[in-house]
């Protein structure tokens, strides 16, 4: 088991508080907008994991901070080689696998765009996103990559199989009206709204006996581990694969590496 006061400053990238089991996740980058790297990449999936041991955390907030959710990255990819992949591989399976391990139910509230890494918010159970959010996968096909890492499950589940593989190799982006109508998101509010609006139903998930609010989430995340367990591997390793081709070479160390 884990202790919150043992993780909950951990995290260079993740600030955390926790009120009455609600625990609220913000992700950023020093007190801003985060940008995605190799930092927020190992932090992420090592925090959910943390999370997921907890037995006093009831119910899970997801949010960003500042205007964006995930709009912005800084990662080099001039080469690729085997050994620096798995790295990166064992990094992003734990960064699914550890969110869907969280035993609890979990709310996005989707700050602004979440272009880079939208799945961590889509995975949550109830899905709020601000009025001037924007969903769209850009870091993969359109820079080079394929869309193994998870994104090649969720985007096909949420829109159906043909707009699913369409957005994928399109770059397509997907406003906040569309989104809601799409069934990607569920609730659509101005953005000063939507904190409130998720500690909202967070409270009202907690009415129920505690067994009920774990197992709903263990029942209605289960096909979701499934077709994690059955594809994520697969894709990550063709991902990788198609990496070592286009950007053959040593990748140069990411300043958040240092640790490593």
């Amino acid at each position: 088991m884990a202790k919150f006061e043992d993780y909950c400053n951990s995290y260079k990238h993740l600030q955390m508080q926790r009120t009455d089991g609600i625990l609220e996740v913000t992700l950023h980058s020093n007190g801003g907008e985060l940008v995605w790297g190799a930092g927020p990449h190992r932090e992420c999936g090592a925090a959910f994991g943390n999370i997921a041991a907890d037995p006093g955390n009831r119910v899970v907030i997801l949010t960003g901070s500042g205007s964006e959710f995930i709009a912005q990255e800084s990662i080099s990819h001039p080469g690729i080689t085997a050994p620096v992949w798995e790295r990166l591989l064992v990094h992003a399976q734990r960064l699914i696998y550890n969110h869907l391990e969280i035993r609890v139910p979990m709310i996005a509230a989707i700050n602004g765009p979440a272009t880079i890494h939208a799945e961590l918010g889509l995975l949550c159970d109830i899905v709020l996103a601000a009025d001037d959010a924007v969903f769209q996968d850009a870091p993969h096909y359109g820079e080079g990559l394929v869309p193994g890492d998870s994104v090649q499950v969720l985007w096909p589940l949420l829109l159906g199989m043909n707009r699913g593989r369409y957005f994928l190799l399109t770059g397509q982006q997907l406003d906040a009206a569309q989104a809601l109508a799409l069934g990607v998101v569920s609730e659509v509010l101005p953005r000063a709204a939507l904190l409130e609006r998720a500690r909202w139903h967070a409270r009202k998930l907690l009415l129920q006996p505690p067994m009920t609010v774990t197992y709903a989430r263990l029942a209605i995340t289960h096909e979701l581990k499934r077709l994690m367990r059955d594809h994520l591997d697969y894709g990550l390793l063709l991902e990788g694969l198609a990496a070592t081709e286009y950007f053959p070479g040593k990748l140069p160390r990411h300043p958040d590496d240092a640790q490593e």
